[in-house]
């Protein structure tokens, strides 16, 4: 089976495109080598996989015949990935959420008046009142 088919039929893409198009960014291994779209994968082969700013390790157990449901891909693959691998998405998203909550887009035109003024009448550099003039 080609591996843009076998990464679609085991889930890890919503379409055979989407596949495809990592495989031809280079972001899909097999075996240590950068693969095209039409590489066949065998039982035994391990499959390195950039997704979403996380790298997944796979090994084929078993090829599949067509897409499978959810619950039939441990039977078909062998998630190897390391744990440390989702903390740092974990990680990101938390950094990403820092700075805006998700859903509130862009400010509205009242939200931009506001910061304008409240930036027009914060002065950066208040004067010093200690200083006696004479």
């Amino acid at each position: 089976m080609r591996i843009d088919k076998f990464l679609w039929a085991v889930r890890y893409f919503k379409t055979r495109n989407q596949a495809a198009e990592a495989c031809k960014k280079h972001h899909v291994r097999i075996n240590g080598q950068t693969v095209k779209p039409s590489k066949e994968v065998y039982p035994g082969d391990r499959i390195e996989l950039r997704k979403n700013q996380v790298d997944y390790s796979l090994e084929v157990l078993q090829v599949p015949d067509n897409r499978l449901g959810a619950k039939l891909v441990p039977l078909y693959v062998k998630d190897t990935t390391p744990s440390e691998a989702f903390e740092h998405q974990r990680m990101m998203r938390m950094a990403q959420s820092y700075y805006r909550r998700k859903g509130t887009g862009r400010p509205t035109k009242k939200d931009r008046r506001a910061l304008d003024r409240l930036l027009d009448d914060w002065d950066p550099e208040p004067e010093d009142e200690s200083t006696d003039e004479t």
